[in-house]
């Protein structure tokens, strides 16, 4: 059974990968003052690396930026800017 949740921990300013109670990755973000939400740091711990799980983590991040707000969304971390190159639905959201 998938046990795996996304948790959007909004004073920490960051997303967390959780599998039962257990916090096991985030993507951590600075809100600019133009509202922008740049992304700037993911990680799974090392322990738990499984192919996806980084992917899952970013993906539930900008479905809940798209649901949630109009804020644009910056990738300064290495990990989410390839995500949304390869997912091409992910850069309708992103600042020009």
């Amino acid at each position: 059974m998938d046990t795996d949740r996304v948790e959007h921990d909004q004073a920490g300013s960051r997303y967390v990968l959780k599998r039962g109670d257990e916090a096991i990755g985030e993507t951590v973000y600075l809100t600019r003052d133009d509202g922008t939400i740049d992304f700037q740091h993911t990680e799974v711990d090392p322990e738990r690396q499984e192919k996806g799980l980084g992917s899952k983590l970013v993906r539930a991040a900008l479905d809940d930026v798209r649901a949630n707000s109009q804020a644009r969304v910056a990738a300064t971390c290495p990990f989410t800017a390839h995500f949304i190159q390869t997912h091409p639905e992910y850069e309708d959201l992103l600042t020009r």
